[in-house]
C-alpha cells in the first residue's frame, strides 16, 4: 500500500514537473491549469510564480483556485509560470512548469515593380497597445535598423512609418530598386515579433506618358436638382456627411486615444469635396469612397453650396487654393470653384514667409480669429494647398449661471483636476440612457436652430469610455438623437465643464487611411491641372471649440450602468460631444475631452 502511494506521488511529481511549452497569438485568452485531474491534494494552498516572483499583480493576469488567467495576452507575459503546492504528508513540493512565447502575427509577401513605392504591413493588437513606435529592420549579412523609436524614416529617407505613433506600424519603401528584394521584420518596442514581410522586385515596365486627353471637362451638371429629385439628392448627399463624419472619428480616435480630440466634418468634407471638383478616373473613385457618396455622384458640388448657405446663420464656411506660380488651373476649374465654392484660387509668392503670412492672415479672418495660425512654413516647391475654414458662434437658449464656480473633473487615469464649471440647478432639458451608446445623452439647445449633445459614459475609466466610441456610426446617433428628443423635458442639475480646445489633426494620415495615398505620390487632377500629375503637398486641419456661459464658439480649419433618467447631469468626466445642424441634419463638429 505504501509503494503504491509512494509510486502515485512519484507519477504526481514527475508530470507536475514536467514543462509545458505554449506558443500563443498576442491578444488572446491563456488558461493555465495546475491541476488537469483529480487528487487528495485539491484542498492544499496552490502558489503561482512568474519569472521566479510571486504574482501579486501583474498585469492582465488573474488567479482563480487552480489555475490562472491571462487576457489579453501580450509580450510582457512571456516567461516561466510555475504552480507549486506542498504535501505536507510526504513533505514534497510538486511543481507544474508553463514555458510561455507569443507566436509571430503576421507572414506577408509584397510584389513589386521597380521604381515603385512598397507598402509593408505591421500592427499592433489594438490602440492600447501604442506606447511607441514599431522598429523595422532588414535582414541581410546583419539586420539593418530602418526606423527606431526616436526616428521614424531611415537616414535616406526612402524608409518611413506611415502613420506614427498608430496601431497602424505600416512602412512605405519609396523608388524600389532590386536591391532592396528581401526579408523585413516590424517588432514592437518590447522586441515581440510583429510581422515578417518578404519583398519581392520584379522588372517594370515605363510609365506610361502623362495624357489628360479626353479628362479636362468641366463637372457635369445636377440632373433633377429641384422638386422631389432635389430633396433625394440632398438626402443622399446628408447621409454620406453623416456616415463619413463617424468613419473620421475612427480614424481620429485610434490616434493620441487618451488625448481631447476634436475636428470639424463640415470643414474636412468641404476640402475634399473642393478637391474632387478636379479630380477624374480613379482619383475620383477614390474621393467619392471617402467620402462616404454614391459612385459618380454627380450632385455633390451643388449640395455642398446648398448646405453652406443653409447654414450661413451660424456657420461660416470658406474654401481657398493656392498654387504653385508656374501653374496654370483650367478655366473650368476657376468658374466652377467660384461657382460651388466661392473661391478664386490665389497664386503663392516667390517668398515662403510672405506666404505663410498671406495664409495665415487668411484663416485668422475666415475663423473670426479663434485660429490664427495654420502654416509655419511653406516650401517653395509646393505645388498645392488646399484650405477650408469653418467657423461657429451660438448662444444657449437657457442660460447657465454667471457666477464663477468650480468644479473636481475625474481624468481617465483617475486623478481628480479643479476646473471651472458651468451650472444650472433647474435646466429644463431632455436627457436619456442610450443603451445602443452604453451612455447617458443629454441635448443643449443653441440658437440658429444648433444643439449640443453630450454622451456621458458609466465611468471615467478608459474602457467605457473607449466603449462608447466604438458604437459612434452615423445610425447610432441619428436613432440617439431621435430618442432623446422624444424624451419628456424635465428640471435638471446640470453640471459641465468650462472647456477650450485648441486641437490640430494630421489630415495626411487620415487621408491615407481612407485610401487617398495617390493624392500624395500623383493623382489624376485633370479637371484642375492637365499638363503634369500634380502632388498634394500638404493636408492640416484645426478646430477650436469653447463652451462658456454665453453659448458655445467654434472654428475649424482644413488644409488639406444607468436605466432612468438622472436628475442631475454632471459631464465631470471623459465625455464624448457632438455639435449638430437640427437644420440640415448633421454633425458641424466631433470630438473627445479628457481633460478641459
Amino acid at each position: 500500500m505504501h509503494q503504491w502511494v509512494l509510486c502515485l506521488i512519484l507519477e504526481i511529481f514527475l508530470q507536475l514537473c514536467s514543462g509545458t511549452r505554449v506558443q500563443v497569438v498576442p491578444g488572446s485568452k491563456l488558461e493555465l491549469p495546475c491541476f488537469t485531474f483529480p487528487t487528495y491534494l485539491s484542498g492544499e494552498p496552490i502558489s503561482w510564480k512568474f519569472n521566479g516572483e510571486d504574482i501579486v499583480s501583474l498585469e492582465s493576469v488573474t488567479t482563480n483556485a487552480s489555475h490562472i488567467s491571462i487576457s489579453p495576452v501580450n509580450a510582457a507575459n512571456q516567461g516561466e509560470y510555475v504552480c507549486s503546492v506542498m504535501d505536507p504528508d510526504q513533505n514534497v513540493e510538486m511543481r507544474r512548469t508553463y514555458s510561455v512565447k507569443l507566436e509571430t502575427l503576421n507572414s506577408h509577401t509584397v510584389l513589386v515593380g521597380e521604381g515603385a513605392n512598397a507598402r509593408l504591413p505591421c500592427n499592433f493588437i489594438s490602440a492600447h497597445d501604442v506606447k511607441g513606435n514599431a522598429l523595422w529592420f532588414k535582414e541581410g549579412n546583419k539586420f539593418t535598423l530602418l526606423t527606431s523609436a526616436g526616428n521614424t524614416s531611415s537616414e535616406d529617407g526612402r524608409a518611413s512609418l506611415l502613420y506614427p505613433m498608430d496601431q497602424d506600424q505600416a512602412m512605405t519603401l519609396s523608388g524600389v530598386t532590386a536591391e532592396d528584394q528581401g526579408l523585413y521584420h516590424c517588432d514592437s518596442p518590447d522586441g515581440l515579433k510583429l510581422s515578417t514581410v518578404r519583398l519581392v522586385v520584379k522588372s517594370a515596365l515605363p510609365p506610361p506618358p502623362h495624357s489628360c486627353q479626353g479628362l479636362t471637362a468641366p463637372w457635369e451638371g445636377c440632373e433633377g436638382d429641384h422638386g422631389r429629385s432635389g430633396r433625394v439628392m440632398g438626402s443622399v448627399f446628408r447621409e454620406s456627411l453623416t456616415e463619413f463624419s463617424f468613419k473620421l472619428y475612427s480614424v481620429f480616435g485610434d490616434h493620441n486615444a487618451q488625448n481631447n480630440l476634436l475636428y470639424s466634418p463640415i470643414s474636412i468634407s468641404g476640402a475634399l469635396a473642393h478637391l474632387l471638383l478636379g479630380a477624374r478616373n480613379k482619383t475620383r473613385a477614390a474621393l467619392e469612397g471617402a467620402l462616404s457618396l454614391p459612385p459618380m455622384f454627380h450632385c455633390v458640388h451643388s449640395e455642398m453650396k446648398r448646405l453652406r448657405e443653409q447654414l450661413s446663420t451660424s456657420l461660416r464656411m470658406a474654401s481657398q487654393i493656392y498654387f504653385n506660380t508656374q501653374f496654370n488651373l483650367s478655366e473650368s476649374f476657376l468658374k466652377q470653384s467660384a461657382e460651388f465654392y466661392d473661391s478664386e484660387p490665389v497664386k503663392l509668392r516667390e517668398d515662403g514667409e510672405e506666404n505663410v503670412r498671406m495664409i495665415n492672415s487668411w484663416v485668422a479672418d475666415k475663423t473670426n480669429n479663434k485660429i490664427t495660425q495654420l502654416v509655419k512654413f511653406v516650401s517653395e516647391h509646393t505645388q498645392l494647398m488646399l484650405l477650408n475654414a469653418v467657423s461657429f458662434s451660438g448662444m444657449w437658449t437657457i442660460k447657465f449661471d454667471e457666477k464663477p464656480s468650480k468644479g473636481h473633473f475625474t481624468k481617465l487615469n483617475g486623478d481628480m483636476i479643479s476646473v471651472p464649471v458651468l451650472r444650472h440647478d433647474e435646466f429644463l432639458g431632455s436627457t436619456a440612457y442610450v443603451p445602443e451608446l452604453k451612455a447617458q445623452v443629454m441635448n443643449f439647445e443653441l440658437s440658429g436652430n444648433n444643439s449640443l449633445y453630450i454622451l456621458l459614459p458609466r465611468t471615467h475609466k478608459a474602457t467605457d469610455l473607449q466603449q462608447v466610441e466604438s458604437r459612434l456610426t452615423d445610425a447610432a446617433v441619428r436613432q440617439m438623437i431621435d430618442q432623446v428628443r422624444g424624451a419628456a423635458p424635465q428640471r435638471v442639475q446640470v453640471t459641465l465643464p468650462q472647456i477650450k480646445l485648441n486641437v490640430e489633426q494630421d489630415m495626411s494620415v487620415m487621408m491615407k487611411k481612407l485610401g487617398l495615398v495617390s493624392l500624395f505620390e500623383g493623382a489624376n487632377l485633370c479637371g484642375l491641372y492637365a499638363e503634369e500629375p500634380l502632388v498634394l503637398d500638404e493636408a492640416k486641419h484645426k478646430a477650436f471649440l469653447a463652451l462658456t456661459e454665453d453659448g458655445v464658439e467654434a472654428a475649424a480649419v482644413t488644409s488639406l450602468g444607468y436605466s432612468r433618467s438622472f436628475l442631475s447631469f454632471s459631464a465631470l468626466r471623459p465625455f464624448v460631444l457632438l455639435l449638430w445642424s437640427d437644420t440640415a441634419q448633421v454633425p458641424l463638429f466631433i470630438g473627445r475631452v479628457t481633460e478641459p
